[in-house]
C-alpha cells in the first residue's frame, strides 16, 4: 500500500490572535484525518492562510457579494473530484482555505470550546467542502456536521457542548 502524502502550506497574515504551539500541526493532522476519511488517494496539497476579521470580510466581500465578517471561506480548485496538478510535485491542489483567528476566538468562547477544537473543525469543515461536500440543503447539512464530528472525535477533540446556543432554543 503506498503511503498518501499531503502538503499543507499555512501562512499566518494576522497578528490579533497569538498562534499556540502545535496549532499548525494539528491543523496539518485535521487536513490529514479528512483525506483519510474520504478514502483520498495520491498525493495533495492545501493552502490555509490564518487572517484577521478585516482581511476576511474583505474576501468575502469580494468573492461572496457578503459585506460582512465569517470564520471560514474555502476555495475549492477542483470539481468532481478533478484537480489541478502541481507539475513539479504531481500533488492534486485541493484548494485554499481562510480562517478568521478573531472569530476562532470569539466561537470557542461562545461555544465553549478550546481554541485547538474551533481551529480543528473549521479546517475539517473547509477541507470537507474542498472535496466537493456542501450544506445548503438540510441533509447535506447534517451528513457533513456527521463527517465532521467523526473526524473530531478521531482527532480526540469532541464537542463539549452543542452549537445551539440557549438563547437559540
Amino acid at each position: 500500500m503506498t503511503e498518501n502524502k499531503l502538503r499543507v502550506i499555512i501562512t499566518n497574515k494576522q497578528k490579533q490572535v497569538k498562534i499556540p504551539t502545535g496549532m499548525r500541526l494539528l491543523i496539518r493532522r485535521c487536513c490529514n484525518a479528512v483525506l483519510q476519511s474520504e478514502n483520498f488517494k495520491g498525493i495533495a496539497e492545501i493552502s490555509i492562510s490564518l487572517v484577521d476579521n478585516e482581511q476576511i470580510k474583505e474576501l468575502n466581500k469580494q468573492y461572496r457579494d457578503k459585506d460582512i465578517e465569517t470564520d471560514v471561506l474555502s476555495f475549492p480548485m477542483g470539481e468532481n473530484g478533478v484537480y489541478n496538478i502541481d507539475h513539479t510535485t504531481g500533488a492534486q491542489i485541493l484548494g485554499d482555505v481562510v480562517i478568521s483567528m478573531e472569530k476562532v476566538v470569539e466561537q470557542a468562547n461562545r461555544y465553549g470550546h478550546s481554541l485547538q477544537r474551533e481551529v480543528g473543525y473549521l479546517t475539517a469543515h473547509s477541507v470537507l467542502h474542498l472535496l466537493g461536500y456542501d450544506h445548503e440543503e438540510p441533509w447535506e447539512r447534517v451528513h457533513m456536521r456527521e463527517k465532521e464530528e467523526m473526524i473530531m472525535d478521531k482527532l480526540g477533540l469532541p464537542a463539549s457542548q452543542s452549537y445551539i446556543l440557549d438563547n437559540e432554543k
